[in-house]
Protein backbone atom coordinates (compact mmCIF):
# COMPACT_ATOMS: atom_id res chain seq x y z
CA UNK A 1 0.00 0.00 0.00
CA UNK A 2 1.53 3.20 -1.17
CA UNK A 3 2.15 5.55 1.67
CA UNK A 4 -0.70 8.85 2.05
CA UNK A 5 1.24 11.81 2.14
CA UNK A 6 1.05 13.10 5.43
CA UNK A 7 -0.22 17.18 5.49
CA UNK A 8 0.62 18.86 8.55
CA UNK A 9 -1.76 21.30 10.32
CA UNK A 10 -0.99 25.10 9.80
CA UNK A 11 -1.19 26.41 13.30
CA UNK A 12 -3.62 29.26 13.61
CA UNK A 13 -2.19 33.10 12.96
CA UNK A 14 -1.32 34.66 16.40
CA UNK A 15 -2.44 37.81 14.92
CA UNK A 16 0.03 40.96 13.89
CA UNK A 17 3.43 40.83 14.50
CA UNK A 18 4.50 43.16 17.39
CA UNK A 19 5.88 45.85 14.94
CA UNK A 20 2.31 45.72 12.98
CA UNK A 21 0.64 46.76 16.38
CA UNK A 22 -0.28 50.53 16.43
CA UNK A 23 0.11 51.98 20.07
CA UNK A 24 -2.01 55.05 20.99
CA UNK A 25 -0.67 57.67 22.82
CA UNK A 26 -2.73 60.13 24.29
CA UNK A 27 -1.51 63.60 25.31
CA UNK A 28 -2.94 65.27 28.41
CA UNK A 29 -3.06 69.02 28.39
CA UNK A 30 -1.22 70.63 31.11
CA UNK A 31 -4.82 71.28 32.95
CA UNK A 32 -5.46 67.82 33.01
CA UNK A 33 -2.03 67.20 34.79
CA UNK A 34 -3.37 69.64 37.01
CA UNK A 35 -6.71 67.88 37.57
CA UNK A 36 -5.09 64.71 38.12
CA UNK A 37 -2.53 65.51 41.03
CA UNK A 38 -5.24 67.60 42.45
CA UNK A 39 -7.94 65.22 42.30
CA UNK A 40 -5.31 62.58 44.08
CA UNK A 41 -5.37 64.88 47.54
CA UNK A 42 -7.13 63.03 49.68
CA UNK A 43 -7.32 65.71 52.05
CA UNK A 44 -8.16 68.55 49.76
CA UNK A 45 -11.15 66.44 48.02
CA UNK A 46 -12.85 66.21 51.22
CA UNK A 47 -11.95 69.79 52.16
CA UNK A 48 -13.54 71.12 48.74
CA UNK A 49 -17.13 68.47 49.05
CA UNK A 50 -17.14 70.00 53.07
CA UNK A 51 -16.67 73.68 52.07
CA UNK A 52 -19.14 73.15 48.97
CA UNK A 53 -21.75 71.59 51.52
CA UNK A 54 -21.15 74.71 54.07
CA UNK A 55 -22.03 77.26 50.91
CA UNK A 56 -24.93 75.07 49.83
CA UNK A 57 -26.24 75.19 53.57
CA UNK A 58 -26.13 78.98 54.00
CA UNK A 59 -27.48 79.88 50.91
CA UNK A 60 -30.19 77.10 49.89
CA UNK A 61 -30.97 76.11 53.63
CA UNK A 62 -31.36 79.32 54.54
CA UNK A 63 -34.20 80.01 52.40
CA UNK A 64 -35.95 76.70 53.01
CA UNK A 65 -35.18 76.87 56.70
CA UNK A 66 -38.73 77.36 58.38
CA UNK A 67 -37.57 80.33 60.69
CA UNK A 68 -36.13 83.84 59.22
CA UNK A 69 -33.17 85.18 61.14
CA UNK A 70 -34.89 88.29 62.43
CA UNK A 71 -37.87 86.25 63.51
CA UNK A 72 -38.30 85.86 67.34
CA UNK A 73 -39.95 82.56 68.74
CA UNK A 74 -41.66 81.99 71.90
CA UNK A 75 -38.84 79.87 72.48
CA UNK A 76 -36.40 81.68 74.79
CA UNK A 77 -32.83 80.67 75.62
CA UNK A 78 -33.69 77.36 74.44
CA UNK A 79 -30.92 74.70 74.08
CA UNK A 80 -30.32 72.75 71.10
CA UNK A 81 -33.53 70.30 69.73
CA UNK A 82 -35.44 68.99 67.59
CA UNK A 83 -36.85 72.46 66.23
CA UNK A 84 -33.84 74.62 66.87
CA UNK A 85 -31.23 72.76 65.91
CA UNK A 86 -28.54 75.59 67.26
CA UNK A 87 -30.63 76.91 69.83
CA UNK A 88 -32.26 80.11 70.87
CA UNK A 89 -31.31 82.91 71.69
CA UNK A 90 -32.72 84.73 74.87
CA UNK A 91 -34.94 86.90 72.88
CA UNK A 92 -35.96 84.03 70.90
CA UNK A 93 -34.41 84.03 67.82
CA UNK A 94 -33.60 81.10 66.24
CA UNK A 95 -29.18 80.40 66.26
CA UNK A 96 -29.75 77.65 63.20
CA UNK A 97 -30.87 80.63 60.49
CA UNK A 98 -28.61 83.42 62.65
CA UNK A 99 -25.79 81.15 61.60
CA UNK A 100 -26.66 80.64 58.52
CA UNK A 101 -26.98 84.29 57.51
CA UNK A 102 -23.56 85.07 58.99
CA UNK A 103 -22.35 82.18 57.44
CA UNK A 104 -23.51 84.30 53.65
CA UNK A 105 -21.95 87.18 55.14
CA UNK A 106 -18.62 86.60 55.97
CA UNK A 107 -18.57 84.46 52.90
CA UNK A 108 -19.12 87.48 50.56
CA UNK A 109 -16.74 88.94 52.63
CA UNK A 110 -13.77 86.89 52.21
CA UNK A 111 -14.55 85.83 48.33
CA UNK A 112 -14.59 90.00 47.79
CA UNK A 113 -11.38 90.45 49.65
CA UNK A 114 -9.43 87.67 47.74
CA UNK A 115 -10.78 88.84 44.17
CA UNK A 116 -10.06 92.89 44.93
CA UNK A 117 -6.85 91.91 46.96
CA UNK A 118 -5.47 89.59 44.09
CA UNK A 119 -6.52 91.55 41.35
CA UNK A 120 -4.69 94.55 42.69
CA UNK A 121 -1.71 92.39 44.04
CA UNK A 122 -1.11 90.61 40.83
CA UNK A 123 -1.34 93.35 38.40
CA UNK A 124 0.66 96.05 41.15
CA UNK A 125 3.81 93.25 41.34
CA UNK A 126 3.35 92.07 37.57
CA UNK A 127 4.13 95.74 37.14
CA UNK A 128 7.03 96.23 39.35
CA UNK A 129 8.75 92.64 37.87
CA UNK A 130 8.15 93.51 34.61
CA UNK A 131 10.02 97.09 34.24
CA UNK A 132 12.39 96.25 37.30
CA UNK A 133 14.86 99.01 38.32
CA UNK A 134 13.26 102.58 39.83
CA UNK A 135 9.93 101.74 39.12
CA UNK A 136 10.41 98.03 40.65
CA UNK A 137 11.91 100.05 43.98
CA UNK A 138 9.52 102.59 44.34
CA UNK A 139 6.83 99.93 44.01
CA UNK A 140 7.87 97.07 45.93
CA UNK A 141 9.08 100.08 48.78
CA UNK A 142 5.25 100.89 48.99
CA UNK A 143 4.50 97.14 49.33
CA UNK A 144 6.65 96.55 52.02
CA UNK A 145 5.48 99.03 53.76
CA UNK A 146 2.04 98.15 53.87
CA UNK A 147 3.27 94.70 54.90
CA UNK A 148 4.71 96.47 57.89
CA UNK A 149 1.00 97.83 58.92
CA UNK A 150 -0.60 96.25 62.21
CA UNK A 151 -3.08 94.22 59.79
CA UNK A 152 -5.95 94.14 62.83
CA UNK A 153 -4.88 97.81 64.17
CA UNK A 154 -5.05 99.36 61.26
CA UNK A 155 -7.83 97.77 59.57
CA UNK A 156 -10.28 98.58 63.21
CA UNK A 157 -9.28 102.08 63.26
CA UNK A 158 -10.26 102.24 59.15
CA UNK A 159 -13.61 100.24 59.84
CA UNK A 160 -14.44 102.74 62.62
CA UNK A 161 -13.91 105.67 60.53
CA UNK A 162 -15.77 103.71 57.19
CA UNK A 163 -18.78 102.27 58.78
CA UNK A 164 -19.51 99.02 59.29
CA UNK A 165 -21.42 97.54 56.17
CA UNK A 166 -20.21 94.10 55.31
CA UNK A 167 -18.49 95.23 51.78
CA UNK A 168 -16.75 98.45 53.78
CA UNK A 169 -15.03 96.06 55.91
CA UNK A 170 -14.28 93.42 52.81
CA UNK A 171 -12.47 96.83 51.24
CA UNK A 172 -10.51 97.81 54.10
CA UNK A 173 -9.09 94.23 54.74
CA UNK A 174 -8.57 93.73 50.79
CA UNK A 175 -6.92 97.22 51.04
CA UNK A 176 -3.94 96.19 53.79
CA UNK A 177 -3.45 92.22 52.13
CA UNK A 178 -3.24 92.78 49.09
CA UNK A 179 0.78 93.17 49.32
CA UNK A 180 1.32 89.77 50.07
CA UNK A 181 0.06 88.65 46.66
CA UNK A 182 2.05 91.31 45.01
CA UNK A 183 5.31 90.05 46.72
CA UNK A 184 4.72 86.48 45.19
CA UNK A 185 3.55 88.03 41.85
CA UNK A 186 6.56 89.96 41.37
CA UNK A 187 8.90 87.30 42.05
CA UNK A 188 7.12 84.90 39.03
CA UNK A 189 7.53 87.67 36.84
CA UNK A 190 11.23 88.03 37.49
CA UNK A 191 11.78 84.17 36.20
CA UNK A 192 9.23 84.50 33.42
CA UNK A 193 10.35 88.20 31.86
CA UNK A 194 13.54 86.81 29.96
CA UNK A 195 12.28 83.71 28.99
CA UNK A 196 11.76 83.26 24.97
CA UNK A 197 8.05 83.84 24.89
CA UNK A 198 8.65 86.91 25.98
CA UNK A 199 11.87 88.18 24.15
CA UNK A 200 9.71 86.07 20.67
CA UNK A 201 6.39 88.95 22.01
CA UNK A 202 8.98 92.05 21.86
CA UNK A 203 10.23 91.05 18.76
CA UNK A 204 6.64 90.83 17.29
CA UNK A 205 6.43 94.17 18.35
CA UNK A 206 3.92 93.73 21.46
CA UNK A 207 3.79 96.49 24.06
CA UNK A 208 4.48 96.02 27.28
CA UNK A 209 0.79 96.33 28.91
CA UNK A 210 0.40 93.47 26.16
CA UNK A 211 3.34 91.14 27.01
CA UNK A 212 2.52 91.68 31.32
CA UNK A 213 -1.31 90.75 30.97
CA UNK A 214 -1.32 88.57 28.04
CA UNK A 215 2.13 86.57 28.92
CA UNK A 216 3.34 86.70 32.08
CA UNK A 217 0.09 87.36 34.13
CA UNK A 218 -1.47 83.75 32.91
CA UNK A 219 1.89 82.19 33.15
CA UNK A 220 2.19 82.93 36.54
CA UNK A 221 -1.73 81.91 37.80
CA UNK A 222 -0.60 79.00 39.64
CA UNK A 223 0.77 80.45 42.48
CA UNK A 224 -1.60 83.49 43.00
CA UNK A 225 -4.68 81.26 41.96
CA UNK A 226 -2.85 79.40 45.89
CA UNK A 227 -2.24 82.31 48.05
CA UNK A 228 -5.95 83.89 47.07
CA UNK A 229 -7.30 80.58 48.02
CA UNK A 230 -5.04 81.18 51.12
CA UNK A 231 -6.54 85.14 51.43
CA UNK A 232 -9.58 83.05 51.84
CA UNK A 233 -8.84 82.23 54.95
CA UNK A 234 -7.48 84.91 56.31
CA UNK A 235 -10.33 87.07 55.37
CA UNK A 236 -12.42 85.42 57.46
CA UNK A 237 -10.33 85.53 60.33
CA UNK A 238 -9.74 89.29 60.22
CA UNK A 239 -13.37 90.06 59.82
CA UNK A 240 -14.19 87.82 62.94
CA UNK A 241 -11.51 89.42 64.92
CA UNK A 242 -12.93 92.62 63.77
CA UNK A 243 -16.27 91.79 64.49
CA UNK A 244 -14.88 90.09 68.25
CA UNK A 245 -13.37 93.58 68.86
CA UNK A 246 -16.61 95.70 68.14
CA UNK A 247 -15.04 96.99 64.66
CA UNK A 248 -16.17 94.85 62.16
CA UNK A 249 -19.99 93.96 60.72
CA UNK A 250 -22.59 95.76 62.75
CA UNK A 251 -26.55 95.30 62.91
CA UNK A 252 -28.78 95.32 61.52
CA UNK A 253 -26.09 93.42 58.98
CA UNK A 254 -24.17 90.24 60.73
CA UNK A 255 -21.20 87.96 60.25
CA UNK A 256 -19.84 84.72 62.22
CA UNK A 257 -17.80 86.88 64.15
CA UNK A 258 -20.49 88.76 64.90
CA UNK A 259 -22.32 85.78 66.58
CA UNK A 260 -19.29 84.88 68.49
CA UNK A 261 -18.74 88.65 69.65
CA UNK A 262 -22.42 89.22 70.98
CA UNK A 263 -22.40 85.22 72.37
CA UNK A 264 -19.57 85.94 74.59
CA UNK A 265 -21.21 87.15 77.65
CA UNK A 266 -23.65 84.05 77.54
CA UNK A 267 -20.69 81.49 76.88
CA UNK A 268 -21.34 79.62 80.76
CA UNK A 269 -25.28 80.15 80.56
CA UNK A 270 -25.99 79.80 76.74
CA UNK A 271 -22.86 78.16 75.34
CA UNK A 272 -24.71 76.95 71.67
CA UNK A 273 -24.56 80.49 70.82
CA UNK A 274 -21.06 80.94 70.98
CA UNK A 275 -19.61 77.54 70.17
CA UNK A 276 -21.85 77.14 66.96
CA UNK A 277 -20.88 80.28 65.38
CA UNK A 278 -17.28 79.56 66.00
CA UNK A 279 -17.50 75.85 64.52
CA UNK A 280 -18.10 77.03 61.62
CA UNK A 281 -15.38 79.79 61.33
CA UNK A 282 -12.82 76.80 62.07
CA UNK A 283 -14.73 74.67 59.24
CA UNK A 284 -14.52 77.42 56.40
CA UNK A 285 -10.85 78.52 57.60
CA UNK A 286 -9.67 74.71 57.94
CA UNK A 287 -10.99 73.29 54.75
CA UNK A 288 -9.56 76.41 52.66
CA UNK A 289 -6.70 76.04 53.77
CA UNK A 290 -6.47 72.49 52.74
CA UNK A 291 -7.58 73.09 49.39
CA UNK A 292 -4.97 75.83 49.22
CA UNK A 293 -2.33 73.01 50.20
CA UNK A 294 -3.92 70.55 47.40
CA UNK A 295 -3.61 73.67 44.74
CA UNK A 296 -0.22 74.39 45.50
CA UNK A 297 0.85 70.75 45.37
CA UNK A 298 -1.31 70.26 41.40
CA UNK A 299 0.17 73.74 39.98
CA UNK A 300 3.41 72.59 41.06
CA UNK A 301 5.79 71.31 37.60
CA UNK A 302 7.84 69.71 40.25
CA UNK A 303 5.97 68.12 42.45
CA UNK A 304 6.87 64.03 42.64
CA UNK A 305 4.40 63.21 44.81
CA UNK A 306 0.93 64.05 45.86
CA UNK A 307 0.85 64.35 49.92
CA UNK A 308 -2.43 61.82 50.58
Amino acid sequence: MPDTPTTLATPPSAGPSTQDREFTVEQRSQFQLVMRRFLQHRLAMVSLVVLVLVVLLAYVGGWLWKYAPGEITPDNSVPPSFDHPFGTDAVGKDQFAQVLRGTRISLQISVLVALLSTLVGTLWGAVAGYFGGVVDSLLMRFSDLVLTLPLIAVAAMLAHLFGGSWYLIAMVIAGLTWAYVSRVARGVVLSLREKEFVEAARALGATDARIILRHLVPNSLGSIIVNATLLVATAILTETALSYLGFGVQNPDTSLGLLVSEAQTALTTRPWLFYFPGLFIILIALTINFIGDGLRDALDPQQRKVRQ
